[in-house]
C-alpha cells in the first residue's frame, strides 16, 4: 500500500504504520477498507486518514479550496437534477390532483417531520462529527464497530416509532390536521395514505445513515442523487398507476414507500467497498453511541420545538380555506430549489471539513472554510432570493397554471411564494452557519438559538395568519429565519469561532450588483408583459430571456466593480 494512505487498525495514532499488522482476511472490514483506499479513491481525496495532520502541506489552502469547489459542484449538480425532477413531479401533482392533494401532502409531511430527528436532522448532525473523530483519531476496526453499533441503535429506536405511526395514524391526523376531522371522507383518506407513507421514515433514516458515512469519506455522489429516486418514482406512479386506481392519490403514497426501499439499497455497494457495510448490533453502552446520543439530545429538543412550529402551521392551515396547504406546499417547493442546489449542497460538503479542521486544532482553516461558504451564498444566494421575489407570478403561472390548477390558485400562491422567498437568504445562511457548531460538537448553542427563533415565528403565526391567512404563515417563517441567522452569526463572531477572511469591499460589490439587477428587473417588467395565456414555449422562452438578461447584467456589473474569480475562490487571504 502507498504511504499516502497509511492505515493501522491496531494503533490509535492517526496516520501511523505498524509493519506487524495482523489483518489477513480479505473479507475483514478493515481489509476491505484497505482495498477501497488503494483502488477506489482519487489520490487527492484520501480515505483514511482523510484529514490527518501529516497530510498538511504549504499548498493545503489551495488544495482545500479546489476540493471544496469540486465536492460542492458534485453535490450541487446532483441536487439540481433532483430538484428539477421534483419540479416535474410537482407539476404533475398540480395538473392531476389540484388542491385535492391536500390529503397526500399532510400524509407525506408527517413522516418527513420525524426525519428531523432520525435522518438528516439530529442524528446526522451528531453522527458525522463523531464518525470524523473516529476516522482521524481511531483505528479502522473501531470505525467499523462504531458504524455497526450506531446502525443497530438507530434501528432499535425506529422500530417502535414506525409501528406507532402505522397503528396510530388516526391520532396523528387528528393532531396534525384537526381541520380535516369535520370532513369524514377527507379524514379517512388521509389516515389511509399515512399508513402507507409512514414506514418511509424507517427507510429514509437508514438512507441518511448510509449517506452520512459516505459523505464523511468524501463519497458525495450517491447520497446526492438518492432524492432523484423519490421524485422519479412519484412521476412514474402518477403517470402509470394513478389512472388505474379508484383513488389516484394512493399512487403517490405507494411511490413514496417504493422509493424508500430503492434509496436505501443504492447506498449499499459503496458502503461495501469501504468495508463499512455492517451487521446492525444494538449497543447503547458503546462510548461512541453514547456520545452520539449525548450530542443528539439538545438537537432533538430543538427539533421538537421546530416540529412544534410546523405542527402549529399545519394545524392553522387545516382550518384555512381549502387549498391553503397545497398553495403553501408549492410555494415552499420553489424556494427549496435554490436552497437545495446552493446551501444544502454546501452544508453537506463543509460539515466533514469543519469537523476535521476542529479535530486538527486548525482554527485558521476552520474560518477559511466557513468564510468560503458564506461568500458563495452572497454571490449566488442573494440574486436567487431577489429574482424569485420579483418573478414569482410568471414563474408560478408557467409551472402550475394547467390541468386542475386555476388562475385563482396562482393568485393565492404568488404572495405566499414572495413571503417565503423573503427568507431564502436567511434559510441558506442557517444551513452554512449551524454546521460550524455541529462540527465542534457544540449542539446546544444552535439548538438554543433555533428555539428562540422558532418562538418568534410561532408567536407571529396567529396574528399574521389572522390578517393574511396562508401568506401570514409563510411570512412568520421567514421572519424567524432571519432571527436565527442573525443570532448564529453573532454567536460565532462573539466566541471567536469565525474570523472573516474576506474584505468587506467584496460583499459591498455583490450588494451593489444585486441592487442594480433589481432596478433592471423592475424596469424590464414595465415593458415586458408576461402572457399566461400564451403557448408554453412562448412563456418559457420569454421568462428565460428575462432571467438570463438579469444574470448577465448582474455578472457585468460585478465585473465593472472590479470583482474577479479570485474574490470568489480564494480561501486563505483577504480579497481586495
Amino acid at each position: 500500500m502507498s504511504d499516502q494512505h497509511p492505515v493501522n487498525p491496531d494503533s490509535k495514532t492517526p496516520g501511523s504504520k505498524t509493519p506487524g499488522s495482523k489483518i489477513k482476511d480479505p473479507k475483514d472490514p478493515v481489509s476491505q477498507l484497505r482495498t477501497a483506499e488503494a483502488h477506489d479513491l482519487d489520490p487527492s481525496t484520501p480515505l483514511v486518514p482523510a484529514n490527518s495532520k501529516a497530510q498538511t502541506t504549504s499548498e493545503e489552502p489551495s488544495s482545500n479550496k479546489y476540493a471544496l469547489i469540486k465536492s460542492s459542484s458534485v453535490v450541487s449538480v446532483a441536487t439540481l437534477g433532483s430538484r428539477l425532477l421534483g419540479l416535474v413531479r410537482d407539476l404533475l401533482i398540480a395538473q392531476y390532483f389540484g388542491i385535492r392533494a391536500d390529503a397526500f401532502f399532510v400524509a407525506f409531511k408527517i413522516p418527513n417531520l420525524f426525519r428531523r430527528f432520525f435522518a438528516e436532522g439530529a442524528f446526522a448532525n451528531a453522527f458525522v462529527p463523531v464518525l470524523t473523530e473516529y476516522q482521524v483519531q481511531r483505528s479502522t476496526t473501531e470505525v467499523y464497530r462504531l458504524v455497526q453499533y450506531a446502525l443497530g441503535s438507530l434501528c432499535a429506536l425506529l422500530l417502535p416509532l414506525t409501528c406507532f405511526g402505522v397503528l396510530g395514524a388516526p391520532l396523528l391526523i387528528a393532531l396534525f390536521a384537526p381541520g380535516f376531522y369535520q370532513f369524514d371522507d377527507k379524514f379517512t383518506l388521509t389516515v389511509d395514505l399515512l399508513r402507507i407513507t409512514f414506514p418511509y421514515l424507517w427507510l429514509i433514516s437508514l438512507t441518511a445513515f448510509a449517506g452520512a458515512v459516505l459523505n464523511t469519506y468524501q463519497r458525495f455522489a450517491i447520497p446526492a442523487i438518492a432524492p432523484m429516486v423519490l421524485n422519479g418514482c412519484m412521476i412514474l406512479f402518477t403517470l402509470l398507476l394513478a389512472p388505474q386506481l379508484d383513488e389516484p392519490l394512493f399512487a403517490l403514497a405507494w411511490a413514496v414507500f417504493t422509493a424508500g426501499i430503492i434509496q436505501w439499497l443504492i447506498h449499499l455497494p459503496q458502503m461495501h467497498h469501504l468495508g463499512l457495510l455492517p451487521k446492525p448490533k444494538v449497543n447503547f453502552k458503546d462510548p461512541g453511541v453514547r456520545k452520539i446520543l449525548s450530542l443528539m439530545a439538545p438537537i432533538l429538543f430543538g427539533a421538537s420545538v421546530y416540529q412544534l412550529n410546523i405542527l402549529v402551521d399545519l394545524m392553522i392551515a387545516s382550518f384555512l380555506p381549502e387549498g391553503s396547504i397545497t398553495w403553501l406546499y408549492f410555494s415552499d417547493r420553489l424556494v427549496q430549489l435554490p436552497l437545495g442546489v446552493i446551501a444544502i449542497a454546501l452544508s453537506v460538503v463543509i460539515l466533514p471539513k469543519l469537523s476535521s479542521a476542529h479535530h486538527q486544532q486548525n482554527p485558521e482553516q476552520f474560518s477559511q472554510t466557513l468564510d468560503f461558504a458564506v461568500r458563495i451564498l452572497w454571490l449566488l444566494g442573494l440574486p436567487a432570493t431577489l429574482g424569485l421575489m420579483l418573478l414569482a407570478e410568471p414563474i408560478l403561472s408557467l409551472l402550475f397554471l394547467h390541468g386542475a390548477m386555476r388562475a385563482e390558485d396562482i393568485a393565492e400562491m404568488v404572495p405566499s411564494l414572495q413571503a417565503y422567498a423573503m427568507g431564502l437568504f436567511a434559510f441558506m445562511m442557517i444551513k452554512v452557519l449551524a454546521p460550524a457548531f455541529f462540527a465542534r460538537q457544540q449542539t446546544k448553542t444552535p439548538v438554543r438559538i433555533g428555539i428562540q427563533a422558532m418562538g418568534i415565528s410561532i408567536v407571529l403565526n396567529f396574528p399574521l395568519a389572522y390578517g393574511f391567512q396562508h401568506v401570514g404563515l409563510a411570512l412568520s417563517t421567514s421572519i424567524g429565519a432571519f432571527a436565527n441567522m442573525g443570532l448564529l452569526y453573532w454567536t460565532l463572531k462573539r466566541k471567536g469561532y469565525y474570523q472573516n477572511t474576506t474584505a468587506w469591499s467584496v460583499f459591498l460589490k455583490i450588494l451593489i450588483a444585486n441592487l442594480a439587477m433589481v432596478v433592471m428587473l423592475i424596469a424590464l417588467q414595465q415593458v415586458w408583459k408576461f402572457d399566461a395565456s400564451a403557448a408554453i414555449i412562448i412563456q418559457l422562452s420569454s421568462l428565460l430571456t428575462v432571467i438570463l438578461a438579469a444574470l448577465g447584467f448582474y455578472a457585468i456589473t460585478l465585473r465593472l466593480l472590479g470583482f474577479s474569480h479570485r474574490d470568489f475562490t480564494r480561501l486563505d487571504s483577504h480579497a481586495g
